[in-house]
């Protein structure tokens, strides 16, 4: 959905001139155009380019803002490139204080510029830790508000490198140190290539003072000892240039998937039969496809939490039958969970309260 690209002028003027100094932006009528300004309006122009709605063009979008630097810097830069941009903040209430950030944050945006802020109180549960319900309740509340438009989110290349530091441990296959993607409808990323030391020069070129989230900080957190302590180690001991080339890792392997995905799409469409599966014509195709095909029949059906293991064990339904019972899968409804088998040379997902054996004489 690519448009050509251009120099669009915004709120705050063109891109034109030499380098500015440092000031604040409120109050301004445009931004300085500092290296770290620069870098972070081409990024932003790039994505709106690439993956932005084509009418109107520019493109109106939605920001994340959490009233950290990188957020922040995303929204200055999208003010500037975007036709019009509202901010949605969400509060987590974990915090005494949280009301009041997400109020300043929201002050600030409409001080950079943006159209409209909005500020989403949401509950966040306990299921699966603090980090993965916070994240659940924050994507449902911009989800809810973001009036069908491309919300952008803050993500930087330092998030990137985090991210896939957290698949290789997780140890599921290529998929899980994929990163995370440039858009992801209604999800954009336009910052997977700045560095987080540049979302943080820019807010010092504005004279922002980014709100410094303690979660951001706390070593209970899996994420935060990633970035504080194993990261920084592994700049030391291999020289550098550790995080962007996780970066490029991710994304070259995102390119490959991309491929294998649409041929695994081409073989699922010959596998099936119904609801089912045909396991002659799975048996035939390579693994990478085959387990691909057989986890997109999977989520289809309504199985959720997929792993590896699952995975592995349904192609054992293809690969090395001798006449086991089937596979049970996340997902289904409570006390019915949903059960992967094989009859009569079919692969079957059905409701069932176990597991069982089942004949097959193909």
């Amino acid at each position: 959905m690519g448009r050509a690209p251009k120099t669009t002028p915004g709120r705050f003027g063109s891109e034109a001139g030499s380098a500015g100094s440092a000031r604040t932006v409120e109050g301004v009528s445009r931004l300085p155009e500092t290296a770290a300004v620069l870098a972070v309006r081409r990024a932003v122009r790039g994505w709106l380019t690439r993956f932005g709605p084509a009418d109107p063009d520019p493109p109106v979008v939605a920001v994340a803002l959490s009233g950290g630097a990188d957020s922040l810097a995303l929204t200055a830069a999208a003010v500037v490139e975007a036709a019009a941009v509202d901010a949605l903040v969400v509060d987590h209430r974990l915090q005494p204080a949280s009301a009041a950030v997400a109020a300043e944050a929201a002050a600030r945006a409409l001080a950079l510029g943006c159209r409209s802020a909005r500020v989403l109180a949401v509950d966040v549960g306990t299921d699966g830790g603090v980090e993965a319900a916070a994240r659940r309740a924050r994507y449902a509340a911009l989800d809810a508000a973001r009036d069908g438009l491309p919300v952008l989110l803050g993500h930087t290349l330092d998030d990137q490198a985090e991210t896939v530091l957290l698949g290789l441990a997780r140890g599921s296959g290529g998929r899980s140190i994929h990163g995370m993607a440039p858009f992801t409808e209604p999800w954009g990323r336009p910052l997977l290539g700045v560095r987080r030391a540049t979302t943080g020069q820019l807010c010092a070129d504005l004279g922002l003072a980014p709100h410094a989230d303690p979660h951001n900080i706390a070593p209970e957190f899996t994420r935060v000892r990633l970035r504080t302590e194993v990261l920084p180690l592994l700049e030391e001991v291999l020289g550098g240039g550790v995080a962007p080339a996780l970066a490029r890792t991710a994304e070259q392997l995102r390119e490959d998937a991309i491929v294998l995905d649409t041929l695994a799409d081409e073989l699922l469409r010959s596998a099936t039969d119904g609801s089912t599966l045909v396991v002659e014509t799975l048996a035939t195709a390579p693994a990478a496809l085959r387990k691909r095909a057989i986890r997109t029949w999977l989520l289809s059906g309504g199985a959720k939490a997929l792993t590896n293991k699952h995975l592995q064990a349904v192609d054992e339904l293809i690969t090395g039958w001798r006449g086991q019972g089937g596979v049970a899968i996340g997902g289904g409804r409570p006390g019915n969970r949903l059960v992967a088998g094989r009859e009569r040379g079919r692969l079957t997902l059905r409701l069932g309260n176990d597991c069982h054996r089942t004949d097959d004489t193909s």
